[in-house]
């Protein structure tokens, strides 16, 4: 650089190109250029050579706090930055949210979150093309947007070590987290740290698998978790709970969640899960036609009720629909989400019908809904009780319909063959009149559960309302808030090629034994019975937390 050049210039400028007396003048503009050249020349070397500085001041705060998590696997979009912009990359091992003894299912991959959109661009409709048993090509709905182009940049994973950044032509820093996905990486991370407890007032521990992880999981889904309930969709098929019956579950979550002020906002862009407020049963009451052996009109509600919603609003396209879920207990609704793939890929379902052998329900996404018959929906907790394990006479107790594969054998196998297991088809006229379901239930020691014609039944909750254990045959049945309840302090399962040995196994559970699981049925009822107002720890409370905490399942930390 031309110092005196910078100085005849500035004095010029100045009106005194003459100089002043002594030189005084000249001395002193030398001396300024000197410093600014020197501090110019120092910032350049020092940026170009740690590419740390500037990063402070063009990054917000979340982002770079966040971007020290990313490791290089990270599915991030990275918007471009120069070089002397990108911050060494860091990565951290990813935190399991539960013991590794849980018995929920390794969570698959979480879907990646869609590059950033063009404020003026519609953003693309979610996919939806037909299993391959439709024999056809999905015909788009009339609410089915356009799919336009966009213009996204490539993704380049953050460089690894200072050579690579060094070789780099540009790295990028992610942008495309928001607040509500920062909030559940910190709340993951705060589950697996959880502080260990031991003893609680409310809550009794050996009912959980790990009561220190649910414990703090719970209270951060009180503190943090906000629900947007969608407001799309017409009635009867949307908004309108059915509160009676063996499928009320759906019909209770839909009514409370809807009146919910606690976990509800108005505004999506605060939400961390978005619920698609349909009812299963309504869907069956008004779209199937009857004998018709097809359900293709209930999945083409279904899937055209999501094309709509992605089309309007931009929510489920940011995840393809790994934050919103459904509640639905109606035995077919796993299968009607069939023609929309994102809808049965990601979405969380909570459904009655938890079978893990037909590749719809994943255990660590999806959530294993209790199925509940409410027979008085004006008192749902009424009729709970049962008698004290010493007045118990009765070993085991079935009477139900013949329907499903279990069924006929269980009652083949011990229908009036041992005064121990009242067994029965139809609970017979004569025997109904000396003592009712209900008061065989609450007399028995055990109460047989098998499945009907899927793998779920009324009768486990039922049994865990009259403080009966639960005695459950169904191979392959996802129990209830199996991610956080330890089902062999309070129940028996019994495989259904043990269904000959059921006497066996059943006597060969030792009395201590058995006050135990009875007296942990008894604790246990709180978790399984619906308010009208609902209640800390109750089954409204129990199945957002499963939701809730199953989203956290799907969210890689690094």
């Amino acid at each position: 650089m031309d110092v005196i050049g910078i100085e005849k210039a500035v004095s010029s400028r100045l009106g005194c190109s003459g100089g002043l007396a002594g030189g005084g003048w000249r001395t002193l503009v030398l001396l300024v250029v000197a410093i600014v050249t020197s501090a110019a020349a120092l910032f350049a070397s020092f940026s170009s050579s740690t590419g740390r500085v500037s990063i402070w001041f063009s990054v917000p705060f979340p982002v770079l706090s966040f971007y020290g998590d990313v490791g290089s696997n990270s599915s991030t979009s990275w918007p471009t930055l120069p070089l002397s912009h990108a911050p060494p990359p860091l990565a951290r091992p990813l935190l399991p949210l539960g013991p590794s003894s849980s018995p929920v299912a390794a969570a698959p991959p979480s879907p990646s979150p869609t590059a950033s959109f063009v404020a003026s661009e519609t953003p693309p409709s979610s996919a939806h093309s037909p299993p391959p048993d439709t024999g056809g090509t999905a015909t788009p709905s009339p609410t089915e947007p356009v799919n336009n182009s966009i213009n996204e940049a490539v993704t380049i994973n953050p460089p690894s070590s200072p050579s690579e950044i060094s070789n780099a032509a540009e790295v990028k820093v992610p942008t495309s987290l928001r607040e509500t996905e920062l909030q559940l990486i910190q709340a993951k991370r705060e589950i697996a740290d959880a502080p260990m407890i031991s003893n609680d007032s409310d809550l009794y521990p050996p009912l959980f698998l790990n009561f220190s992880v649910f414990k703090r999981s719970y209270e951060l889904m009180e503190r943090i978790l906000k629900v947007y309930v969608y407001e799309d969709g017409n009635r009867p098929l949307c908004h309108t709970p059915v509160l009676g019956g063996i499928y009320a579950s759906e019909g209770w979550f839909m009514k409370l969640m809807q009146e919910n002020q606690q976990f509800v906002v108005n505004d999506p862009e605060k939400a961390h899960l978005f619920y698609l407020p349909y009812s299963s049963l309504q869907l069956r009451t008004h779209l199937y036609v009857p004998d018709s052996h097809s359900l293709q009109p209930i999945s083409i509600f279904q899937r055209d009720y999501v094309n709509s919603i992605s089309a309007k609003y931009p929510f489920w396209n940011r995840t393809k629909g790994a934050d919103h879920f459904l509640v639905a207990c109606h035995d077919w609704a796993p299968y009607t989400t069939k023609l929309h793939n994102e809808l049965r890929e990601n979405t969380i379902k909570a459904v009655c019908n938890a079978d893990a052998s037909e590749g719809i329900f994943v255990p660590g996404r999806d959530v294993s809904l209790p199925e509940t018959h409410i027979r008085t929906p004006k008192r749902p907790d009424s009729d709970i009780g049962g008698r004290p394990a010493s007045e118990r006479a009765i070993l085991a107790f079935f009477a139900g319909q013949m329907h499903g594969r279990v069924r006929p054998i269980l009652v083949g196998q011990w229908r009036g063959r041992d005064k121990d297991m009242r067994i029965y088809e139809a609970l017979p006229a004569d025997v109904a009149r000396k003592m009712s379901y209900a008061e065989h239930m609450r007399s028995s020691k055990y109460c047989i559960c098998p499945m009907g014609y899927e793998v779920n039944s009324p009768r486990i909750v039922e049994a865990i309302h009259y403080e009966c254990v639960p005695v459950i045959i169904a191979d392959n049945f996802v129990l209830p808030f199996q991610e956080v309840l330890d089902w062999s302090a309070f129940s028996v399962v019994v495989a259904e090629k043990d269904i000959p040995r059921l006497k066996e196994i059943l006597l060969g559970i030792g009395e201590e034994r058995y006050m135990t699981m009875q007296m942990n049925v008894k604790r246990l009822q709180k978790h399984f019975v619906w308010h009208g107002r609902p209640r800390k720890y109750d089954l409204f409370h129990m199945i957002l937390h499963s939701i809730w905490y199953n989203r956290l399942n799907q969210i890689p930390v690094q």
